[in-house]
């Protein structure tokens, strides 16, 4: 995240006079050059924060999954030996909740934004892994995509549009809907891991 700084040199004047023992009418001319220096600048958020200051804490999104058995369905009973009735099949994993929605925001000036994830650590309970690639993400406004979470690296580019001046200026803000594809069984744990989300400028 970076902020604007905009310096303006001093402004300079050619003074002029007339010649001495020229006629009472009289005229001048000076000349005054400006110059504005504007700096670029990203403003690049999610969760946490509002312009102009972005939050000091790291947002999370969290999912949890709750088996029901087949043949109730039956919510599981903690204890030993107990009955349930069961059809045989394989339980099936609810998310709660369905989607985590976080605040997104982007503001620049530098021209045309382009926003990329990155997977910093693994999604691992410290014995298995699923793969980073089944957390996706769906946003309010298709003029701030998110880019695709990877299960390593860094993911392909995407680009926000622009709000005025030929796409140089970008205000845009969207909500981005976080999801669980819940795709395959895992064995049972906790398991946490980390994205990265950069802007950047050509």
């Amino acid at each position: 995240i970076a902020a604007a700084a905009a310096a303006t040199p001093p402004a300079h004047a050619d003074p002029t006079t007339p010649a001495p023992g020229a006629s009472a009418s009289r005229s001048t001319v000076v000349e005054l050059d400006f110059t504005l220096s504007i700096d670029k600048f990203i403003f690049f958020r999610i969760g946490n924060g509002t312009w102009p200051t972005p939050g000091g804490a790291t947002s999370t999104v969290s999912f949890a999954l709750t088996p029901s058995i087949p043949g109730g369905p039956t919510t599981p009973a903690t204890g030993n030996n107990t009955a349930l009735n069961w059809s045989g099949v394989a339980p099936c994993f609810s998310v709660t909740p369905s989607g985590s929605v976080l605040p997104d925001e982007v503001r620049s000036n530098a021209g045309q934004v382009i926003l990329r994830a990155a997977a910093t650590t693994p999604l691992t309970s410290g014995a298995n892994t699923i793969a980073l690639s089944e957390i996706t993400i769906a946003t309010s406004d298709a003029n701030l995509p998110a880019p695709r979470i990877p299960d390593t690296g860094t993911s392909t580019g995407v680009n926000v549009t622009g709000t005025s001046f030929g796409n140089l200026v970008t205000l845009r803000n969207a909500d981005w809907t976080f999801l669980y594809a819940n795709l395959t069984n895992y064995p049972a744990g906790t398991y946490t891991g980390q994205v990265t989300f950069s802007a950047s400028t050509p």
